[in-house]
Order: C-alpha cells, then structure tokens, then sequence
C-alpha cells in the first residue's frame, strides 16, 4: 500500500469535512436569523449540495485531463475563496452573497469524494477496501475538530460566526499544502485482460447488477444521511438547545460516520460487501426509529449516532462494489455518473429537509426515512443472487 498517499488523502478528507460540518452547523441556524422567511434557512446548505452534485461529473472530467493533483488544488482554492466570502456575507447579514459562498465551497466536496477513489488507485485492488475506509478515517477528526472551529470561532471577529469561516479558510490553506506532497497514481486491477480492454458506453456500465446496487447504496445512505442530519440542527435549535449541546450532537454524528472506517475495510474482506450494506441499513432502520421514540439530547445523540453509523456501512460497501464495475479507461465516468446521481439526491434532501421539517414535522421525516431503508433492504435481498466479486 501506498501509505503517503492514503496518509495525505486522510488528512485532506478531514478538512473537507470539517468545512462541510461547520457549513452544516452554522448556515441553517444562521439562515434562520437573515434569510427572508424561516423556510429558507437550509437554503445555503442546500445550494451547496447543489453545487457538489453539478461538479461531480465536470470534477472527475478534468482531473481526467488535468491529473488528481491538480484537480485537488484548484478545488481547493475556490473553497479557500468561498470561505472568505462567506465571513464576509455573515459580517453584512447579507443572505444572497451567504447563499453564493456555500455554492463556492460545495463544488469542494465533489473532489471531496474523489479522495476515496484515488486511495484505491494507490493500492492492489485486493485492498481496495482498506484503503477506501483508511481515508475515511480523516473524518473522525473532522468530528472532532469541525463543531469546535464553528464554536471557538463564533466570537474572532466582531459578527457572531464570521470567525469561524474565517478559520476555516485557514484550514482551507493548509490543505493547499497538503496536496503538493500528493503523487498522481494510475488505476490498479487484479485482472490483467480487463486492463486492456476497450472502453463500454457508460449505458452499458450501467446495466451491471453491481453498478446498479452500488448507486442504490450510495443514493440511500447519503440521501437520508444528508435528510436528517440537516434537520436535526434546526429542530433542536427550535426546541431550545444550545450551539453547544447541537454540536455535541453533530461532532458525535460525524465521528460515528467514519469511526467504522478503523475496521470496515477488513469486515468488507470477511464477510463480505453484501452482509456488510445490509448491517448498514439495519443501523439506519434503528437511527429512524430513535427519532420517532424520543426529541431530548439523549434522544437526538443516539438517532445521530446510529445514522452516521449505517452511513459508513453502507457507503463503504458501495464504494467497495463500484470499484468492480469499471476498467481503467471507464473510471472516470463511471466514478462521476455514481456521484452525481448520489448528489442530486443529497441536494433534494438537503432542500426538502427545512421545508418538510417545518411544515410536517420531525416523525413524518423519520417515518419516510424509514419507508426507504426497508425498500433498499428488499432491493438488496432481492439482488443478492446476481452481485458478483468482479463483472468486468
């Protein structure tokens, strides 16, 4: 295994989520205080979603063309920029340029999630799975160190939160350096003849029983991931909690997604990749049912937990699965057509969540969420018999 690289990808996957904890912490809450109407608060946290499913596709294309590299550092440098702008909007309470600047940050989180990929391009496709849950062990630190940014930032400069995106363009900074000790790899297979075998139409790609499970598990662990974690800031806010006891709740959920990465890899290699996303949806099932039983802090910590927790589970499978549909020239698009689908379906969760949340509530949100996990769990089921080690 490459560990330089897998080393690297770690840390700079821990500050790209430390930006989009703090984004997710502080834009609702702030939302609510300046945005034209209470509907609107998750607008910027929305339009960031927006912006990472618009740039999964184009991310992808130009590192294609450009190399990982620097395909990191400019993204990199837009986030750095849209973290400014963002202290800015704050500092003037002006809700279109706060809305602009989470746009400028979320097309980071689309390179964000190439990190994985570029970890299994650094190690024998034998090992793939370690490598995509090592790097997304840089997420328990961003557990850690994102809410408390957002919460000892609060107060650097005059206007309440302008600070903390003001520190997070620093930490935007620093992974500017991280990624010059990043070295370019190429895609590696256990199969010699797939290596060299022509590029298929990404349709044909698609038609594949693991493709088609690998976006489901994708589209389902972060579409009611992003649908509960979303509301969950503003429902507790509303309820009287503080910023403290919301970021205990969203720093432990964080650390809970990426937690099971210290051991997921080696469970995907014992017991398999299927076994592995149905124990991510039985956790998801759980989290819903959590939220319905109870809204204090006990309550709201462990229907977070157990989200983050069926999120790794699950996510981690399909990255795993989709690594066996593609052959080196199809990783690109096949990497890209799987993330954009995941991101238009984080974005209408992210937009539908304030929205529902203020017009039906917190159970009716859970209650949906649980109707989805039982019908990913029958698909998965259903599918069994046709998922294969490798179908190129």
């Amino acid at each position: 295994m490459q560990s330089r690289n897998v080393l690297i990808l770690a840390l700079l996957q821990a500050i790209g989520m430390c930006g989009s904890s703090i984004v997710l912490l502080l834009t609702g809450i702030i939302g609510e205080q300046i945005a034209p109407s209470a509907s609107l608060a998750t607008l910027p946290n929305s339009l960031g979603v927006v912006s990472t499913a618009l740039f999964s596709i184009p991310a992808a294309l130009l590192m294609r063309r450009i190399g990982r590299k620097a395909g990191f550092l400019l993204s990199l440098v837009i986030a750095l920029a849209g973290a400014g702008l963002a202290a800015l909007a704050v500092s003037q309470a002006n809700f279109a340029l706060l809305c602009a600047a989470v746009f400028l940050m979320g097309q980071h989180s689309a390179f964000v999630l190439q990190y994985r990929f570029a970890a299994t391009e650094s190690v024998p496709a034998a090992l793939s799975g370690r490598a995509v849950s090592l790097v997304l062990v840089g997420g328990i630190l961003a557990g850690i160190l994102g809410p408390e940014i957002a919460k000892r930032g609060q107060d650097l400069l005059p206007v309440l939160y302008a600070g903390s995106f003001a520190a997070l363009a620093t930490l935007y900074g620093l992974g500017l350096l991280l990624v010059l000790l990043y070295r370019n790899t190429s895609a590696k297979t256990d199969d010699t003849t797939a290596a060299t075998q022509p590029e298929r139409p990404l349709a044909e790609i698609g038609r594949q029983p693991n493709y088609q499970v690998a976006v489901l598990a994708g589209v389902a662990s972060y579409g009611l991931m992003v649908f509960i974690m979303t509301a969950t800031p503003l429902h507790m806010h509303g309820h009287g909690f503080s910023l403290d006891e919301t970021a205990f709740v969203i720093q432990s959920h964080i650390i809970a997604m990426y937690l099971p990465s210290l051991f997921s890899g080696f469970l995907i290699e014992k017991f398999g990749t299927l076994r592995i996303m149905l124990a991510g949806v039985l956790l998801m099932v759980l989290c819903n049912v959590s939220g319905l039983l109870s809204v204090q802090l006990p309550g709201y910590w462990t229907t977070l937990v157990l989200l983050g927790l069926g999120w790794n589970l699950l996510f981690v499978g399909g990255t795993v699965l989709l690594t066996s549909t593609y052959r080196e020239s199809e990783r690109f698009k096949t990497q890209a057509s799987n993330d954009f689908t995941i991101f238009a379906v984080q974005a209408l969760s992210s937009f539908s969540a304030g929205s529902l949340l203020h017009s039906t509530g917190w159970d009716l949100m859970n209650w949906l969420g649980l109707g989805i996990m039982l019908v990913t769990a029958g698909v998965l089921l259903a599918r069994r018999k046709s998922l294969s080690q490798r179908q190129v």
